[in-house]
């Protein structure tokens, strides 16, 4: 009989385990993206955390590198092939589409969650990660692009922020996109020995992803491509001056990037990212992978999973790299520290943190561990409020320091902790 094995299982690789003020700032994330969405009229969504591998494999292009090396995907029992969702857009488009959300359509919905990549992992990356996501769907005019950008600029604002610049470009419409797409080709046709192995590949399927290469042997030729804004139909110019013209009204700051593309053909005029200024505190703390958050219209999506043409528009940001930025966070003050001064008022503690708990304070209850060190321990998280159960001699009794700011007074604090649940 083979002995059990002793050790401790460490984690999987591009995983994480988050504790303490790195667990602070990612929920501080979620709850300033929450508290946003809500102004906005976002509604919260949900969906599988995984899909048939169809839905990533038609919607985010079998020739892309997510699908064909970053994907986890795994065989049922059934036989049927499912992946773990590496991105929310295509399980959001998949539910619009089958759960009958035309309906509501304009639907404004935000989501956030785990997501999965098998990629190297490096600084704010991860193979386990997570993103916030929003989407407006059915909305084919410039303003959704530009609540949409407002919703982005306004979070990271309220996130402390800063240094970050809107990076905006149009793709144009599905003509413009194709005529510079032509030009594209034909342009790094002429240079193609002299392309990166990636760029000499992506020359016949993916032209415009060239555009956004890090690698010097193509950026030598990317200044003198061929730019969008010479293929411009008069409807997609027009688009991206209401979405710039939108932008200025709603006092969000942007630049221009011409070099700013979406490699898949369901991506239409507005393309975008939130990227740190060089010499930034962000660009330090995020390094070479410096978007912070991004997305683009994606009028097409939606036929290439079988439903109708529909207009859309959505952004997604990472949690740990949004968590990076906001910096360590130590747990909030406590409004109430309640201290149970000996084991026989244990139960008496328990019940008037029972009593503040219900009528709205946040309670930090000492009544474990050594009776002694209790009150230490208590004094460490510097609470607003010291209720101490048990009297010097022994008895049953209150005892209640408070800051004394109306909602913590102590004639306040001794009327709800004499009040019956």
């Amino acid at each position: 009989m083979t002995k059990p094995s002793t050790t401790t299982p460490r984690p999987i690789r591009g995983t994480q385990d988050i504790f303490g003020a790195e667990a602070e700032a990612f929920a501080f994330v979620v709850e300033t993206f929450e508290r946003v969405r809500r102004l906005y009229r976002f509604r919260r969504v949900e969906m599988p955390v995984f899909e048939r591998t169809e839905v990533f494999a038609r919607s985010i292009g079998e020739t892309t590198d997510i699908v064909s090396k970053e994907m986890y995907s795994f065989e049922d029992r059934g036989g049927e092939s499912l992946t773990l969702r590496p991105e929310f857009t295509a399980g959001i488009a998949r539910a619009y589409l089958t759960n009958g959300w035309q309906q509501y359509a304009p639907v404004k919905i935000a989501t956030h969650g785990p997501l999965f990549r098998y990629e190297r992992p490096q600084k704010g990356r991860y193979r386990q990660f997570h993103q916030i996501d929003a989407e407006i769907i059915g909305a084919a005019e410039p303003q959704a692009d530009v609540e949409l950008l407002a919703f982005a600029d306004q979070l990271l604002r309220e996130l402390g922020i800063e240094g970050v610049t809107l990076h905006l470009n149009t793709l144009g419409d599905g003509d413009s996109r194709e005529a510079w797409r032509a030009a594209l080709v034909e342009y790094f046709r002429a240079v193609r020995g002299d392309l990166s192995e990636d760029s000499q590949e992506r020359l016949e399927k993916n032209p415009l992803r060239i555009l956004d290469s890090k690698d010097p042997r193509d950026i030598a030729f990317v200044a003198d491509a061929p730019k969008i804004d010479q293929f411009l139909s008069d409807d997609a110019r027009t688009f991206f001056d209401a979405v710039t013209g939108g932008l200025d009204a709603a006092g969000v700051k942007w630049q221009r990037a011409e070099s700013l593309v979406r490699g898949l053909d369901y991506y239409r005029h507005t393309a975008f990212e939130f990227v740190p200024a060089n010499g930034s505190a962000a660009a330090a703390a995020l390094g070479s992978q410096s978007t912070v958050l991004g997305g683009g219209r994606y009028d097409g999506l939606m036929e290439s999973l079988g439903g109708s043409a529909t207009p859309a528009v959505g952004w997604a940001a990472g949690i740990e790299r949004l968590a990076m930025l906001v910096g360590e966070r130590g747990a909030d003050r406590p409004d109430i520290a309640i201290v149970s001064e000996h084991r026989a008022f244990d139960d008496s503690a328990m019940q008037y943190a029972a009593r503040f708990r219900a009528a709205g304070y946040s309670v930090e209850l000492f009544a474990t561990g050594n009776p002694r060190k209790r009150y230490d321990k208590m004094l460490r998280i510097d609470p607003r409020a010291i209720v101490k159960v048990g009297l010097p001699d022994g008895s049953d009794g209150l005892s209640i320091k408070a800051e004394e700011d109306g909602r913590l007074s102590s004639d306040r604090l001794q009327d709800v902790a004499t009040s019956p649940l």
